[in-house]
């Protein structure tokens, strides 16, 4: 079995409200929270900051862990260990070009999610919403990253 694919989310929600983009995948144009991959030497916070620019246009401020998350393609058997955040945007920068993939950022209500639950890129959209109106979160000291030169000068590590 292979090592999940680390991503990364935003959950942004504003009176009632939680910004999406949607995608075009395959054809098909799916709604999910800003998210992405982790790049090589990024931290998980510096991912969620440039994921949330690149693909919405605003920035992003990381407030709290919502949860982790793994989740199986169904058809591809992928692998996904998502990291999911909460925080608050500012500074939209409107004429900026979306990421490659995004056709458009839109505002919905948890409500109006669920009615377009057939068009979710996975069901954790819906589920870090739900566990967002739960209130489901927890501080971001937890979340850490240790720099690979410090790995590699510590002496407890065996090379």
């Amino acid at each position: 079995m292979c090592d999940p694919e680390i991503t990364v989310a935003a959950l942004i929600e504003q009176n009632g409200r939680f910004l999406l983009v949607e995608e075009r995948i395959d054809g098909r144009l799916l709604l999910n929270q800003p998210a992405g991959h982790l790049e090589h030497d990024e931290t998980l916070l510096a991912a969620l900051v440039r994921e949330v620019r690149e693909e919405s246009a605003w920035a992003f401020v990381p407030e709290q862990l919502l949860g982790v998350y793994l989740w199986q393609h169904p058809v591809t058997q992928r692998r996904f260990k998502r990291f999911a955040f909460t925080g608050t945007v500012h500074d939209h920068r409107p004429l900026q070009p979306l990421d490659a993939g995004i056709v458009s950022t839109c505002w919905l209500t948890p409500a109006e999610v669920r009615a377009r639950s057939g068009h979710l890129r996975s069901p954790l959209v819906l589920r870090c919403i739900e566990d967002y109106l739960r209130g489901t979160t927890a501080a971001l000291q937890p979340v850490g990253h240790y720099r690979r030169q410090d790995a590699l000068a510590a002496p407890a590590i065996a090379l």
